[in-house]
């Protein structure tokens, strides 16, 4: 009896067929799996780079137990100053933070938008009430230069700080904050304002030292820093 070929054929290309695509569905869905643990990969990787776990009045407590509070640094011009009055200030300033300074000192530099709305405020004041044309015409210019500094993001300034910290323990907070106090004498000891970041100082530094183009704005604090979580947590 002939065998007839064509069903055979047809059915043979249909399993061949049905085989693939079954393969590249199981491949599919192995590949979704590898992408979703993959995800999950990632999103541990960044909780543990966000490494704070609370923050609570003048104190960061990071996951790794330890303590940290942040001293503010106010600049001053030393254009002002002759050479013989900046090398004394640096001598005593020296001589302070040695007797202070225990561990290596880290120090924090970070640009943030400058906050002109008083100034311009004042200005804007002193334009309405002045009698001087002369004045005027020198306050819109002034205030004209201004906003363009604002607009093309060149009014920037320098905020200054300094990290203190403390492995999580009986009374971390309090050496930290005489530690603190002592550094702020020392620079207070040469004319320098210096004072420790409080919660919502801590907060905006944190915004800050992440994105660089955060505003002065006041804000609601307690929810500026994210809270990351596992999937399904």
């Amino acid at each position: 009896m002939k065998i007839p070929i064509a069903p055979i054929i047809t059915m043979a290309v249909t399993l061949l067929l049905g085989g693939t695509a079954l393969f590249f569905l199981k491949k599919d869905k192995k590949s979704n799996k590898d992408i979703e643990k993959e995800k999950i990969k990632v999103q541990e990787t960044v909780q543990d780079f966000v490494n704070v776990k609370d923050i609570r009045g003048k104190f960061l407590y990071t996951k790794d137990n330890r303590v940290f509070c942040y001293i503010r640094i106010y600049p001053i011009d030393i254009n002002l100053f002759s050479r013989k009055e900046k090398k004394s200030k640096t001598n005593t300033l020296t001589k302070e933070i040695s007797a202070v300074l225990e561990e290596p000192l880290k120090f924090l530099a970070i640009s943030k938008p400058t906050d002109i709305s008083s100034l311009l405020e004042e200005y804007q004041e002193i334009l309405t009430t002045s009698t001087d044309q002369n004045q005027k015409e020198l306050l819109r210019k002034e205030m004209l230069s201004l906003g363009d500094y604002t607009t093309s993001g060149e009014a920037m300034e320098r905020q200054f700080y300094i990290p203190l910290w403390h492995d999580e323990e009986d009374r971390a907070e309090t050496e930290l904050e005489k530690i603190a106090n002592d550094y702020i004498s020392a620079f207070n000891s040469i004319g320098i304002k210096a004072e420790i970041l409080g919660e919502k100082g801590i907060y905006q530094l944190c915004n800050l030292f992440s994105n660089p183009n955060y505003t002065n704005e006041e804000i609601n604090f307690d929810m500026t820093v994210p809270i990351l979580s596992k999937e399904g947590a």
